[in-house]
């Protein structure tokens, strides 16, 4: 084992990564800024041919880093074969949820089929993709020794969750992971390589125990924003302002996080991971209370925000149905071109289905984008803020001019507090 760990740590190895989305692409930008030969795998041809051109996909990635990078010793391809060159292959792929939010693992198996092509001894096969406790033991391991393999002797196995702000300034390379092994060698030859790619890794005992870890970091996020959702509504009822009651308590320096209400939750995290651990929990009888609760409350947000524009409304004496309504922002957070499982989203169709007549002002997206999802999309002049009767702020980008849209629009229901963090006072504005 030693001579193993310390070809990882010192040697310059060849990293192959499967999947080349908003995980995978950053990982193997990184591997090459680090210094290692990278082989990028995707199943898509098309994106192959894309990033060979130097045209990235990934906010987080530029066109100038993916471009330094090809030239510099990454290699992308749509042939799996290739990955048989790689010392460590990491697989990241999506893993979402199912019609019934039950995993979907379909993606991870998938990958487990390639790695069963290609793994070879020597290999350090590690699992990104976020996932229920025991994937890694129930899918890749299987996929290793199907293959003829010994775990520890000949290839080894470990999972170590993805970690991705996607418009953060912290990048993949500076993000600490955690590692867990199949077993503790596999975990320490995986440690190992990390080490090479970034500044911190923490090492637990087994890939379930990172497996579970990643679900708790994103359950406590899910839970507490639950929390604060519901604490806004509650708020609303006794007429508090629960913006200012959460900015006074988290001014007690020790026991408080601040964490703010909104439209709902969205993203590729925090509407998902919650739920692998529910399924898998209900596999071992085991009622996931908070989780369920937190998740009932989040899911509700779109349309409590829903209704209280159309309290606003009737209070302004005009109905929904046929009202015109902007939406402003459609991305899950500010200052990214994101919309997966965003309750920006949720929250205009609902207003749709109570008959407004919407339309959808972010400069994040390009219009085709937007007029995909069924809306028009404005550019946000004074002549087409003007024709809309109520804007609600869903995403809070600093290229909005909010300004402009108080100064435009009679009406406006900000759901992320925009207003006011910018000192903007303005009497038109409704916040949730």
């Amino acid at each position: 084992m030693n001579d193993v760990v310390e070809r990882f740590e010192r040697e310059r190895w060849t990293a192959g990564v499967i999947g080349l989305g908003y995980v995978g692409l950053p990982l193997a930008v990184n591997a090459v800024n680090q210094g290692l030969r990278t082989i990028g795998f995707d199943v898509s041809a098309r994106r192959i041919e894309q990033l060979a051109a130097g045209v990235s996909h990934v906010g987080d990635v530029s066109g100038e880093a993916l471009s330094n990078a090809l030239r510099t010793g990454l290699e992308v391809t749509d042939d799996p074969a290739r990955l048989a060159e790689a010392d460590a292959v990491f697989i990241c792929v999506p893993s979402p949820l199912g019609r019934n939010r039950q995993p979907d693992m379909s993606y991870i198996e998938a990958a487990a089929a390639t790695v069963a092509g290609i793994v070879r001894p020597g290999q350090l096969i590690s699992l990104e993709s976020t996932t229920y406790p025991g994937t890694t033991e129930d899918v890749i391991v299987p996929a290793v020794t199907g293959a003829g393999l010994t775990i520890d002797r000949d290839v080894y196995v470990a999972f170590s969750p993805e970690r991705v702000s996607p418009g953060d300034e912290m990048k993949t390379g500076e993000i600490p992971k955690v590692v867990g092994g199949v077993s503790a060698v596999s975990g320490a030859v995986a440690a190992a390589a990390y080490r090479r790619l970034v500044p911190s890794v923490h090492l637990v005992s087994s890939a379930k125990a990172a497996e579970m870890a990643k679900l708790l970091e994103n359950t406590y996020r899910a839970v507490n924003i639950g929390l604060i959702n519901e604490m806004a509504q509650l708020a609303h009822e006794l007429d508090i302002d629960i913006w200012e009651v959460v900015n006074a308590a988290a001014t007690k320096p020790f026991g408080f996080q601040a964490f703010y209400p909104g439209p709902g939750v969205g993203g590729h995290c925090i509407p998902l991971d919650p739920q692998f651990l529910a399924w898998r929990a209900k596999e071992a009888k085991f009622a996931t209370r908070f989780i369920d609760l937190a998740e009932q409350v989040n899911t509700n947000m779109p349309n409590y925000n829903a209704s209280r524009i159309g309290e606003l409304l009737n209070a302004n004496s005009l109905p929904v149905r046929g009202t015109r309504i902007l939406g402003i922002g459609i991305s899950y957070k500010a200052n990214v071109a994101d919309d997966r499982e965003s309750a920006s989203l949720d929250v205009l169709r609902e207003l749709e289905h109570r008959g407004a007549s919407i339309g959808v002002f972010d400069p994040l997206f390009a219009a085709d984008h937007i007029e995909a999802l069924g809306w028009p999309a404005i550019k946000g002049t004074v002549e087409e803020l003007g024709r809309f009767q109520l804007a609600v702020v869903l995403t809070d980008h600093d290229a909005f001019d909010f300004e402009a849209i108080a100064d435009n629009v009679p009406l406006v229901f900000d759901a992320k507090d925009a207003f006011r963090r910018r000192r903007l006072a303005r009497e038109n504005v409704t916040v949730l």
